[in-house]
């Protein structure tokens, strides 16, 4: 039976404890990193490493992307009483791209391996991961349905607590096995998707919704390529964007990475956890075009904020956090250069964050059959802007390529929704207030002080300027998500 409204969990209450439990996710991967970073420094090792990752955070992307899809029909098939048919349904068509993926990755890790990265020796420590990375991320898509299933019982928290306590494993796990080598962190990281799945799972089971799989796997197979095409073909930008990093030399790529996961982190930890939650209540009531800008443009806001804050810390301190959290490797000039590229993504979390809002509501709409021919155009598209962004500056310009390309697709997703115009507006005001109000209160400091003493003093600025201002944008957008059950 469903909740009723007043007794739902609001968009920010169901946001924030999904977000909690995507920062400690991600805590968990960062501490990892710098784990990593100070037992490997950045070279081949770390290269191999990335190239194997690379796969398993597409593919588990791909499992985060399968919540937004199967988020609305199971709510309404909760409310039609056959939500345990549904869930066991979905997993069944899972089963038909998941178990070749499975198979290969266990039978020629080396071969998959060459596909990733140039080098040899590279190529071999991202053979050593792939038979635990593919099977990890596979565990998560079969997670993503069991947490879906919950949702639609108005039970985000049970799969939050998985989640979480399965990324604390895993640290353990790669703490404790770290003199082992490289292999370490595609134990821990398997022992990861085994916790995640294990805990929803069983609260389900619990819960009646696991059922005798119904009829309709082939339309749940074409639901699947709609709903994970854009999702998979967006974490391909990272992954050719990492080949052509490779291609500027040692430990050029391992710094890219770096840079990106800290910037898909703060995406992860705003923009895509209310989108997540969001999904089930737009689902109940009709979303017209204007309610999908308003949207778009509310829950960017509140992600914006937080970009900004990030852009101006490492754009002052980024050397210095780079070598306090990974390690003297990144003292110096590595460092420095990883805080500019974190500066250099700021576009392109701008762009992700509003992508990430935008796409579940083609679901919610039943827009969303173009996205497989949209997923192959962006990826050739950003093979031709890569080339030209790394001939013409080198990092800096793979990092642009990045946003150019993930633009391009907002607009697209826009367009369907009936909602470009208003939306493009109002993410233009979003980001120009937050990143002019960042460029002010972190640059003011530093022309005054030290890059770090600048950066903290930036910091408070910019939130005691944005708590006494609060801008009417701000403020709606605010509303807006306390008052969406």
């Amino acid at each position: 039976m469903q909740g009723s409204p007043e007794a739902r969990r609001s968009a920010v209450g169901s946001g924030v404890l999904t977000g909690i439990s995507t920062a400690a996710v991600s805590g968990s991967a960062a501490v990892a990193g710098a784990i990593l970073s100070r037992k490997f420094g950045h070279g081949v090792k770390t290269d191999g490493f990335f190239a194997a990752y690379a796969v398993y955070i597409a593919l588990v992307l791909v499992a985060n992307a399968l919540r937004v899809v199967v988020l609305p029909g199971f709510a309404r098939a909760h409310a039609e009483g056959r939500l345990g048919a549904e869930a066991s349904t979905w997993a069944a068509a899972l089963s038909v791209p998941v178990l070749p993926a499975l198979v290969v990755s266990l039978a020629a890790p080396h071969w998959v391996a060459g596909l990733l990265t140039g080098g040899s020796r590279a190529q071999h420590q991202a053979a050593l991961l792939i038979p635990w990375l593919i099977p990890a991320a596979a565990a998560q898509i079969y997670a993503g349905i069991a947490a879906s299933a919950l949702a639609a019982l108005d039970d985000y928290g049970t799969a939050a607590l998985g989640y979480a306590v399965g990324a604390v494993a895993s640290l353990a796990a790669i703490v404790a096995l770290v003199g082992h080598g490289v292999q370490a962190f595609g134990w821990g990281i398997a022992l990861n998707g085994a916790v995640s799945l294990a805990v929803p799972l069983l609260v389900l089971v619990g819960r009646g919704g696991v059922g005798l799989p119904g009829g309709g796997v082939a339309s749940r197979l074409r639901q699947l390529a709609e709903g994970v095409a854009l999702p998979f073909a967006l974490q391909g930008l990272y992954v050719i964007g990492f080949r052509f990093a490779s291609g500027l030399g040692e430990g050029r790529p391992t710094t890219f990475s770096y840079a990106y996961l800290i910037a898909a982190l703060l995406v992860a930890v705003t923009a895509t956890s209310l989108a997540l939650v969001s999904s089930v209540p737009l689902a109940r009531d009709e979303l017209t075009p204007d309610r999908a800008g308003r949207h778009v443009v509310a829950v960017s806001w509140l992600s914006f904020v937080v970009v900004g804050a990030a852009a101006g810390v490492f754009a002052l301190a980024g050397e210095r956090v780079a070598r306090w959290a990974l390690g003297s490797s990144y003292g110096g000039g590595t460092g420095a250069q990883l805080g500019r590229l974190v500066v250099y993504l700021a576009p392109w979390m701008v762009a992700s964050v509003a992508v990430s809002v935008a796409f579940p509501l083609l679901f919610v709409r039943g827009r969303a059959r173009f996205l497989p021919l949209l997923a192959v155009g962006i990826l050739g598209l950003h093979v031709l802007v890569e080339w030209g962004g790394r001939a013409a500056f080198g990092l800096a310009g793979i990092a642009a390529g990045m946003a150019v390309t993930t633009a391009a697709t907002l607009a697209a997703l826009l367009w369907p929704l009936g909602s470009l115009r208003q939306a493009l507006r109002g993410l233009v005001v979003a980001a120009l207030v937050c990143g002019g109000l960042a460029a002010i209160a972190f640059g003011a400091p530093r022309a005054v002080v030290g890059a770090v003493p600048a950066a903290i003093i930036g910091l408070v600025l910019y939130a005691v300027v944005l708590a006494s201002w609060r801008p009417l944008g701000l403020r709606s957008a605010w509303t807006y998500a306390r008052t969406l059950r």
